[in-house]
């Protein structure tokens, strides 16, 4: 088990730091696959997201570091990020990994998006190859494991977002948000999240605009709204008094001359920002300008504390529930590091009884088959007693620290190492004969 986790999240690093580590969805499986690649891991994913990127590996060896992964993708001198790192390895990644599934490490605790953003990525991961063996295994827990908080805890109860906190920002400036129209920029999960909370509380009209103009008339009809081509998105923008952006767009795509446009066109009449982009789309020079109100990601933190007090309690309860499955997860890995010594401990016995059966056979003469079945369960009886003490003592020795240095013991009484490479040799001694 060599688990290493490193990245960036809402509480280590403001959005201007985290848009510089971004990877838009279009890049991430090439992303994944380059991480797999590289010299030290062997196996990686990576999740980005509007409040965290993080790259997560099974490394070949313990001396490997993924900064040189960061530093080589994206071609950056690390120092300027290494006070907004975070670093876990073993079973503080596993735990870091259970618990961020577990919404337990998000900006609202308990918000449902973040599983469902952490499995696409593992779907992603997995689909290049980028995902095998123990990364599997270890998603594949994460994902019971928040299904679990879900279903023991009421964490998640109350249907909190980054949207839902939007909408109720929307609503302290305006008021309320009956008769107010919505521009939605970007056909993302998130905007139509965003779209639903806005017509519940009173918004009647929603424009949507994408770059792939067929996505925006997808959402803009579930919504019966109209979708806007994108290019005409600033001479069309100043029609809404709420906008809420999420787009993939590495630069600012609403600058300070397009609030001034807007608010001339709209005779001063207030306009409201929400931009839960990262990289952002609205230049923060905007919030400059009476009338304009800009709110990013980072902003929306400051509105959620009353929601994380409100499931303290829950998330203690969610927080022990993590604490004994990382526990389990663990003494599970490392039960299956002996397995191998196990299978082999069985392997070597097993010859050794047959072979000995077959020397004595001729001086038995012929045995009736009953005779033939009380010989084997004889055998078989005492090769179980003899393996039973040193299967225990591997299998309560994978729960310690000295697992290696009990299964090398064990490995040298019995000379398994020395079975494996004869077995080894021949084996290539017979395929070298075949090809001959």
């Amino acid at each position: 088990m060599r688990f290493q986790l490193i990245g960036v999240n809402h509480k280590t690093a403001p959005v201007e730091v985290r848009e510089r580590l971004a990877i838009p969805e279009s890049r991430l499986p090439e992303a994944c696959k380059k991480l797999a690649e590289h010299a030290d891991v062997a196996e990686g994913m990576i999740v980005s997201t509007c409040n965290r990127v993080e790259f997560l590996a099974n490394m070949k060896d313990g001396s490997g570091d993924l900064r040189a992964f960061i530093r080589d993708y994206f071609a950056v001198h690390m120092r300027q990020f290494e006070s907004h790192l975070y670093e876990f390895r073993e079973n503080e990644a596993i735990r870091h990994v259970f618990r961020v599934a577990s919404s337990l490490d998000s900006m609202i605790v308990g918000e449902p998006q973040i599983l469902g953003q952490i499995k696409e990525a593992y779907a992603t991961a997995r689909a290049v190859g980028a995902v095998r063996l123990q990364l599997d295994q270890l998603l594949t827990r994460a994902f019971a494991v928040a299904k679990r908080v879900r279903t023991e805890t009421a964490v998640g109860s109350s249907s909190v977002s980054v949207a839902s906190v939007a909408v109720e920002l929307a609503e302290k400036i305006f008021g309320n948000l009956k008769g107010k129209s919505v521009y939605l920029v970007g056909a993302g999960k998130m905007s139509e999240l965003a779209a639903r909370h806005l017509l519940v509380h009173g918004a009647e009209s929603i424009f949507v605009a994408n770059r792939t103009y067929d996505r925006a008339i997808g959402l803009a009809h579930k919504f019966d709204g109209q979708a806007i081509e994108f290019s005409r998105l600033h001479e069309t923008c100043d029609r809404a008094d709420i906008v809420i952006t999420s787009t993939g767009s590495p630069h600012f795509i609403f600058k300070r001359q397009h609030g001034e446009q807007f608010l001339a066109r709209r005779k001063n009449k207030p306009m409201f920002f929400i931009d839960i982009a990262v990289p952002r789309d609205v230049d923060p020079e905007m919030n400059r300008l009476d009338g304009i109100f800009v709110y990013d990601i980072d902003d929306l933190q400051q509105a959620v504390t009353t929601h994380v007090a409100d499931r303290k309690k829950e998330a203690e309860k969610a927080e022990a529930i993590v604490a004994g499955e990382v526990q389990k997860f663990q003494d599970r890995l490392q039960t299956l590091d002996v397995v191998p010594t196990i299978v082999s401990l069985h392997d070597h016995l097993e010859t050794i009884r047959q072979a000995e059966i077959d020397r004595v056979r001729g001086r038995l003469g012929a045995m009736s088959p009953e005779q033939e079945l009380a010989v084997e369960a004889l055998t078989r009886g005492i090769v179980n007693k003899i393996m039973h003490t040193p299967i225990r003592a591997l299998k309560t020795a994978a729960r310690d620290q000295e697992s290696t240095t009990i299964v090398e013991l064990v490995r040298r009484l019995f000379n398994l190492e020395d079975e494996k490479k004869r077995a080894a040799a021949s084996k290539s001694g017979g395929d070298s004969g075949e090809s001959r």
